[in-house]
């Protein structure tokens, strides 16, 4: 697993279009992007992410950095790592 994730807090954006928080986070000295789907959000905590996708992100920030840093090394060239129910383990 990677040595730290640590997220950009004022990067943290609810993009509902596409039923993701989005963010930027440093992961052994770089930066990297994120976005973790909303069917991660329901997955963690039971419920539908409506108005409080962030709330929702904040309260399982530990498992979702995690999942973020074991995505990250199976990801090491993509763009953007997008974290899907399919992440989850």
């Amino acid at each position: 697993m990677a040595s730290s994730l640590v997220i950009d807090q004022n990067s943290l954006t609810d993009n509902d279009r596409e039923l993701q928080v989005e963010f930027t986070a440093e992961i052994d000295g770089d930066d990297r992007d994120f976005a973790v789907k909303y069917a991660v959000l329901k997955e963690l905590s039971g419920d539908e992410p409506e108005d409080d996708a962030l709330e929702l992100f904040e309260r399982f920030s530990d498992e979702i950095v995690d999942v973020c840093a074991e995505a990250a090394m199976k990801k090491p060239s993509a763009s953007l790592i997008v974290i899907d129910e399919g992440d989850l383990e």
